[in-house]
């Protein structure tokens, strides 16, 4: 998967990735919310290696970098989940290097998965759950014209904590309206 947006490149990983993905990846702090922080480069070369083949297959992650068109810089990432036996939904999770947030980069790049999700694949609706304490991204989610759904209380067990989990969603024609 090859993207283009106006400064950014959403592209397919590859093992020469591994670095760039581990400076940002491995920050502690600043992927509280995610699930996978990689102690290790060979942590790192078996995320690459899990990561699925091929693109928009049911019951699948996907995951794509984002990096800056001008730069090349690997600036983070975006996990891409194929779900439903219809295979008309995606879920969305991004990760942004903390030294690239704040300057649009992050709704740019989700804007520019979703709108080739919508035109292209013909998806019906885009979904992410967040973490409510996930202020961030939960403003990024309605910055970008998500809605939120539903908050589910204590539905997760993750890191060893039952946690809430926020559901933001967009269907096509919500997207086509904007």
């Amino acid at each position: 998967m090859n993207l283009e947006t106006e400064r950014l490149l959403i592209r397919d990983i590859t093992s020469d990735d591994k670095q760039a993905i581990f400076n940002y990846r491995s920050d502690a702090e600043a992927n509280k919310f995610q699930s996978w922080i990689p102690e290790t480069l060979e942590d790192v070369e078996q995320f690459i290696q899990r990561n699925n083949k091929e693109f928009n297959q049911p019951e699948s992650w996907y995951q794509v970098l984002i990096t800056e068109k001008d730069s090349k810089a690997v600036i983070g990432d975006i996990g891409i989940h194929f779900f439903g036996a219809e295979n008309l939904q995606v879920e969305l999770g991004i990760t942004l290097n903390k030294d690239f947030q704040g300057i649009g980069y992050a709704s740019e790049a989700l804007k520019g998965v979703i709108n080739f999700l919508f035109s292209d694949l013909k998806k019906h609706r885009v979904m992410a759950s967040i973490d409510p304490e996930n202020i961030d991204s939960l403003k990024l989610m309605e910055r970008i014209g998500f809605r939120k759904e539903g908050h589910f209380v204590k539905s997760l067990f993750w890191k060893n904590n039952w946690t809430d989990d926020v559901i933001y969603a967009l269907l096509r024609e919500e997207w086509s309206k904007e």
